[in-house]
């Protein structure tokens, strides 16, 4: 059994102990604490009450997580919005929508199913900051709680967002409904049996795309693996080319990452799809004469982010690794578009949140305007191989140690030390970048070069001088 508190929220394996998997008592204990400093974090002076909208994926446990969480805001005086089965990117938009204080994603992403997690937004529908989820952590941590009285408790209210949250995606100014339908696209779907066969099949429906859905009975029972890889996507690659299909979706659990596939059942590559997305908009964008042009994506992204931003007349910036440090840098330049190479699509016109609705609209307009094959836009995005290894250690002490040892043995080269060390080797177009994992004593590394040959040289280079400090 699993249990990981983290500033971003509360995840694990369902059953156990306290403290051992993710219990009903740790979901009180959590869920209470995100109530009482939702208050010190935005207290209504008026007495007005507050108000939280919880959406869930399909996993099994889903309906016994809800229950609790929705019951214990009840508790604590709060008014319950339930969104029901809904995306990630839904539930967030719905606090907005809802005009509500904050909300809670019951989902562990693309975790097996046997996990759920409690991932906390606030009034504008994103995730809290590194501080406030702190403040979350030692309240839960206290142990001291205060519930509401009989006369304080309230009802608990129910609603589907979807089609507001795809509303809002058609309505993009950018989204080309009419080129869309006039290319007869057909797409294959596979939602890993979750929220996604709810709401993807809807988005394609009301773009004129005809759709062969793929596990997308809500079930929680999923179909394979659900993080959206190339090694889980072989049963939607089959199908693309079985169907002759145009297009092949992959979404995980809770919709967030997106993963496409060629009409020749060849992987599009995850972190291409925020590259082909976010050049698509640069372009229409200078066009326009907007500006300035910038764009946002983590440290362990692909370079071809920067690569088409600069080719546009843009800017490029990188953030730390997590959602929340992309968004918040996203807000401070003022990007046009962002993400993380793991296929998350983060577009602020529509809300600053991963997307994967946003994405497919996106990338179909993209694809129909210029009137190629997927495999073709593929081969116009600069091109890189990046490849992720890993260093377990011991005793989490020696991580510091490797990570200055790296950082002086390249002291020569351009090196951020903004998230672990990052390594950029600007003549050559290669990277490598090693930081520390939230959960466990390792070491992740991810290395990209033009070449796989070059990529796995950098980083077996880079591993080798790790070990040797190791000892």
């Amino acid at each position: 059994m699993t249990l990981i508190k983290s500033i971003s929220g509360i995840r694990g394996t369902i059953g156990g102990r306290p403290g051992e998997g993710l219990t009903p008592v740790d979901i009180v204990q959590f869920t209470y604490a995100y109530c009482e400093k939702l208050r010190e974090r935005r207290p209504h002076p008026d007495g007005a009450r507050y108000k939280v909208v919880v959406g869930k994926d399909a996993r099994l446990s889903g309906e016994m997580v809800e229950q609790l969480v929705c019951g214990t805001l009840v508790a604590c005086g709060v008014d319950v919005v339930k969104a029901g089965f809904a995306s990630t990117p839904t539930t967030e938009m719905a606090v907005v929508f809802a005009g509500a204080d904050g909300g809670i994603i019951l989902t562990a992403s693309h975790n097996p199913r046997q996990w759920n997690a409690l991932k906390l937004l606030n009034e504008r529908g994103e995730f809290l900051t590194a501080a406030q989820g702190q403040a979350i952590l030692d309240c839960a941590a206290a142990g001291a709680f205060d519930f509401a009285e009989v006369t304080e408790l309230v009802h608990i209210t129910e609603h589907d967002f979807t089609e507001e949250h795809l509303d809002a995606v058609l309505a993009l100014e950018d989204v080309d409904v009419e080129a869309i339908r006039a290319a007869g696209f057909k797409v294959v779907v596979d939602a890993v049996n979750s929220v996604g066969g709810l709401i993807m099949p809807r988005l394609l429906e009301r773009l004129g795309v005809a759709c062969v859905p793929l596990n997308c009975e809500p079930t929680g029972e999923f179909a394979h693996n659900p993080e959206p890889l190339p090694q889980n996507l072989a049963q939607l690659c089959e199908a693309v080319v079985r169907e002759h299909a145009d297009l092949g979706v992959s979404v995980d659990p809770d919709v967030d990452r997106l993963a496409l596939i060629c009409e020749d059942g060849e992987p599009f590559v995850e972190e291409n799809t925020l590259v082909a997305v976010a050049d698509y908009l640069l372009e229409r964008a200078a066009l326009r004469g907007v500006k300035p042009l910038r764009t946002v994506s983590n440290l362990s992204s692909s370079r071809a982010l920067r690569d088409v931003t600069e080719r546009r007349g843009g800017e490029y910036f990188a953030a730390a690794v997590g959602e929340v440090n992309v968004t918040t840098q996203m807000h401070e330049v003022g990007a046009l578009i962002g993400g993380e190479g793991n296929g998350g699509v983060i577009y602020p016109a529509i809300h600053c949140g991963r997307d994967a609705m946003v994405g497919v609209a996106l990338f179909l307009s993209s694809l129909a305007r210029k009137g190629v094959t997927v495999s073709a836009l593929k081969r116009s995005l600069p091109q890189y191989a990046i490849v992720k290894h890993r260093i377990e250690l011991s005793e989490p002490a020696l991580i510091g140690q490797v990570l200055d040892a790296v950082k002086a043995h390249y002291a020569s080269e351009r090196v951020n030390t903004a998230d672990g060390v990052k390594i950029d080797f600007e003549q050559s177009r290669r990277w490598v970048h090693l930081r520390r994992s939230n959960t466990e004593p390792i070491i992740r590394i991810y290395a990209e070069a033009p070449t796989a040959e070059e990529a796995e040289g950098l980083a077996a280079e880079v591993k080798s001088l790790s070990e040797q400090i190791i000892g």
